[in-house]
């Protein structure tokens, strides 16, 4: 949904609410990628806006999202098994015991987890 609201030079988007959907909005707000993710509704009918991240000239602050784990191929690794993204200019997003977090947090945490996504 994000690449195609990226493509499409979209200032936002809403998303279906989910928990872990949120976790990871929120991860991408702390590192730059989105510039806000929010909770909105009640009951049933929760979604998450969030608002996408441009510099001066246009670009969009995510250039590619390329997803690792799939229903029917799960990834996993440890933390000394996670090498960082793009030489240092993406992260990777992990699903772990302590929440969702990005290659760099998980690394210092000593925790590893399910691959979910690289994004630069």
């Amino acid at each position: 949904m994000i690449n195609n609201a990226i493509m499409a030079k979209k200032k936002s988007l809403k998303v279906p609410y989910s928990k872990i959907n949120l976790a990871i909005a929120e991860s991408l707000v702390k590192f730059g990628y989105l510039k806000s993710a929010q909770k909105k509704g009640r009951t049933v009918k929760k979604i998450i806006s969030i608002d996408l991240n441009y510099d001066e000239s246009g670009e969009s602050a995510i250039k590619n999202i390329k997803f690792l784990s799939k229903s029917s191929r799960r990834v996993y690794k440890g933390y000394n098994e996670i090498r960082f993204s793009k030489q240092g200019y993406g992260n990777y997003f992990l699903s772990t015991p302590k929440g969702i977090l990005a290659d760099v947090e998980a690394k210092k945490m000593k925790v590893g987890g399910e691959m979910l996504f690289e994004i630069w």
